[in-house]
């Protein structure tokens, strides 16, 4: 929310600075997200008189002017406005002045050979308006040489955060309540007059849905005048970035910004018959002041007479019953709605406005009948016109609450030991009714702070006015002794897993839990997805680590990268509920090209298998005991894919290369490995103690034997390797395959797999029985599965 240091000082009473105020609204929670010094745009512009006024030697259209520019001999200056003549007071911008507008910085320079020493602004280029048909022309009296940002009155303007809980504070009043509060000013008393009806409301007024719209008050006011506002109005509009339209319009825009109110107002002459507060029907449309056409629903209100429907409740009025310069009798609406139905239907049409973001946080029930008086005193005033009697159709909540409250939780709650008078002196600053009993006090929050609930809230209160870098830093108590690991067995698995996958040459990233539906669905669609997304494009929560990741190469790859290896580590959100994962993708150039290797080569289903073996090997699976199978699921290509598996059932990890028609979905060119590892999959480790066993080396020196097998084509090396394995588990430490062959000499339907087998006496060493042996009992285990001993 934005305003001037002059709007904050109608409300308040103060002669701190700019900067100590923003101190002061960030100390009590009111962050300051910047303070903009209009004054600072406007440097170097000064108030200057045009003394002679000749038409350019060399271009029909411009004219050469001598300006005074009250310090030192009179400028010459190239013009190209129409209206630019002597004696015509403007701005002139000096050398070295940058234009508000579009940031250019002035020079000497020369234009069609003629020099011109700086330039007469328009208000379009001192951003004070939209005219740019001619210069600025002030008026005679207007003192030459005076800075421009000293005659203009330039005022600071603050840009605060307002949090969601703080509707009190969405709007200029409710800040310098705080203020004041917060001792940096007295808040100034403005007594709301009531401005007596001088005939009966010709339109009849109700609410026909309770529910939504409880309290719907209005008035007409006949014979307005619908000009300019005030020059003091528009410039506090403009400090809160609004562009000043039409006197009826800023008054409102005045009250809502001012005091927190929203309100509207509707050309009388534009309706027909009663004006109503109720539910849409299914179907319904209204063009709103945007000029954009919404479909409505029942679960909608909406303010319509006879005829059709002219606003959307709390959030935007339609474009057909706005007010305009020739609006002469209006009527006026200040309603309360129902916050969650606002916030639901502005979801729902996906439209914002600054009406909307008061409602939705709950305004203050009890300023709607003050609201609407104020709005009628300030249109008599500027626009001129006769008021009718107010219709009140309904009545607002009474929007108080009580809170028991006992002083000694500021101390326990809040760590900070405020005394008790001080304490009620804070409450009832911000507007808080305090009756003092035993042992408790009764606290009645006022109606505009609906965030307050209990007790704690009200320790907030107090703490942030008195001042959160008054609690002093306390220390948590820990036991004696060596500290404990405070991490859980997760969370240390997964500091593991993210240390070594980056240890790989991976790295890591953090994307969204949120995805779109259409990359959720390549991916087999999401369980869960969101009633009120951000965007339709963080909708859905994540089933897979995937799809953010291969959006993510995808940003890489385009922009030059030549090679990606991305891996995270997150939830997977299922219809069982949350998974741990680690999800890898691997895209682009494994190696890249070179004089050893000749063309760059990219990642295969291997290198994403070689990653998760070593993965799952950190993180303390049996990776000898996995066994690959197939099932990788619709988004891997069906004949370069595979899961790891613990037994059939166990699934660790998936992987291999992403399904093309999967690419195609993320706009990918090119082969991509995948992968994605399971930890609470892991089988939990047994407890050994603290303590490691100590490492006792074998005493005697290993043995490595060679077999080689003709094996049916189809059989995986992996099931021959763990036969060969599991054949004498008392001497056989270790097998790997080193060769596989197909071709001459080799059966058609097979194919040669050579293995290294590594023996490990204990204690003696072996004789050739023994190892005559233990041979018979590896070709009996690699018989079982068709294989026979090549000769």
């Amino acid at each position: 929310m934005k305003f001037s240091l002059a709007w904050l000082r109608d409300f308040l009473e103060t002669d701190a600075t700019a900067e100590e105020i923003a101190a002061k609204l960030t100390a009590i929670g009111l962050e300051v997200e910047a303070l903009e010094d209009p004054a600072a745009r406007l440097a170097g512009f000064r108030i200057a008189r045009v003394l002679t006024a000749e038409r350019h030697p060399n271009a029909d259209k411009l004219q050469v002017l001598t300006v005074d520019s009250g310090d030192g001999p009179p400028l010459q200056v190239v013009c190209g406005a129409p209206n630019a003549r002597a004696g015509l007071v403007g701005v002139l911008g000096l050398p070295g002045a940058v234009v508000p507008a579009d940031g250019f910085e002035l020079k000497q320079s020369a234009i069609r050979g003629v020099e011109s020493n700086g330039m007469m602004c328009s208000s379009r280029e001192l951003e004070l308006g939209d005219d740019h048909a001619g210069i600025v022309e002030l008026p005679k009296d207007a003192r030459v040489g005076m800075a421009f940002a000293d005659y203009a009155g330039s005022d600071p303007v603050f840009d605060v955060a307002v949090t969601p809980n703080r509707p009190d504070c969405m709007g200029v009043h409710g800040i310098a309540r705080d203020l004041a509060a917060a001792g940096l000013g007295t808040l100034k008393a403005k007594s709301i007059e009531s401005v007596p009806g001088g005939f009966p409301c010709p339109t009849e007024i109700r609410t026909d849905d309770p529910e939504g719209c409880p309290a719907f008050y209005g008035r007409v006011i006949r014979g307005v005048l619908n000009g300019e506002s005030p020059a003091w109005m528009q410039a506090r509009l403009k400090s809160a970035g609004q562009r000043p339209i039409s006197a009826l319009v800023d008054i409102t825009n005045y009250v809502m910004l001012g005091w927190g109110r929203p309100a509207h107002a509707y050309d009388l002459t534009k309706l027909s018959g009663a004006v109503v507060a109720r539910r849409a029907k299914d179907g319904e449309g209204v063009t709103a002041l945007n000029g954009k056409h919404y479909l409505l629903d029942h679960e909608m209100t909406v303010i319509s007479d006879d005829a059709q429907v002219h606003d959307i409740a709390g959030i935007m009025g339609g474009e057909h019953s706005g007010v305009s310069e020739t609006t002469r009798d209006v009527l006026l609406e200040v309603a309360w709605f129902d916050p969650a139905r606002i916030a639901r239907t502005g979801q729902a049409l996906a439209l914002s406005s600054d009406a909307r973001s008061r409602f939705e946080r709950g305004v203050d029930p009890g300023f709607v009948e003050p609201g609407l008086e104020l709005l009628a005193k300030l249109i008599l005033e500027i626009c001129g016109g006769e008021a009718s009697e107010i219709v009140r159709a309904g009545a607002p909540p009474s929007g108080q609450h009580t809170v028991s409250y006992g002083p000694a939780l500021c101390a326990q709650l809040g760590g900070v030991d405020v005394k008790p008078p001080r304490q009620r002196e804070i409450l009832e600053s911000l507007g808080f009714t305090v009756v003092e009993s035993e042992p408790r006090w009764v606290v009645t929050a006022p109606g505009w702070r609906p965030d307050i609930d209990g007790p704690a809230d009200l320790v907030e209160e107090i703490v942030r006015i008195h001042g959160l870098d008054q609690v002093p830093s306390t220390p948590l108590p820990r036991a004696d002794g060596v500290a404990r690991p405070t991490a859980t067995p997760a969370q240390a698995l997964e500091r593991r897993l993210r240390r070594a996958a980056a240890a790989r040459g991976n790295v890591e990233a953090v994307t969204w839990s949120f995805l779109p539906e259409r990359e959720a669905e390549a991916f087999g669609g999401g369980a869960w997805s969101l009633a009120n997304p951000i965007s339709e494009d963080m909708k859905v929560m994540r089933p897979s680590l995937l799809p953010g990741l291969l959006a993510a190469a995808r940003r890489n790859l385009d922009r030059g990268a030549a090679s990606v290896r991305l891996f995270e580590i997150g939830r997977r959100y299922m219809a069982e509920g949350e998974r741990p994962t680690l999800g890898l993708v691997l895209a682009g150039e494994r190696t890249p090209r070179g004089w050893a290797n000749g063309k760059a080569q990219t990642f295969d289903a291997f290198d994403a298998k070689a990653e998760c073996l070593a993965l799952l090997g950190e993180a303390g699976a049996p990776v000898e005991n996995l066994q690959v199978m197939g099932d990788s699921g619709a988004e891997f290509h069906p004949g370069q894919s595979a899961t790891l598996r613990l037994g059939p059932k166990t699934v660790l990890a998936r992987f291999g290369m992403l399904h093309p028609r999967t690419a195609r979905a993320f706009d990918l060119d090119g082969p991509v490995a995948v992968a994605e590892l399971f930890p609470d999959a892991l089988p939990a480790k047994k407890s050994g103690g603290f303590a490691r066993p100590a490492y006792a080396p074998p005493p005697l020196q290993a043995v490595t034997r060679d077999f080689a097998f003709l094996v049916p084509e189809t059989l995986p090396a992996g099931d021959l390797v763990r036969a060969v394995r599991a054949s004498d588990k008392a001497n056989i430490v270790a097998a790997r395959v080193f060769d596989l062959f197909a071709g001459m000499g080799v059966p058609e339907g097979q194919k040669s797999l050579a293995i290294e087998v590594t023996l490990q006496p204990g204690e003696k060493s072996y004789d050739e029985a023994d190892l005559r042996v233990i041979a018979e009992r590896v070709v009996a285990a690699a018989s079982k599965l068709g294989a026979t001993l090549r000769g």
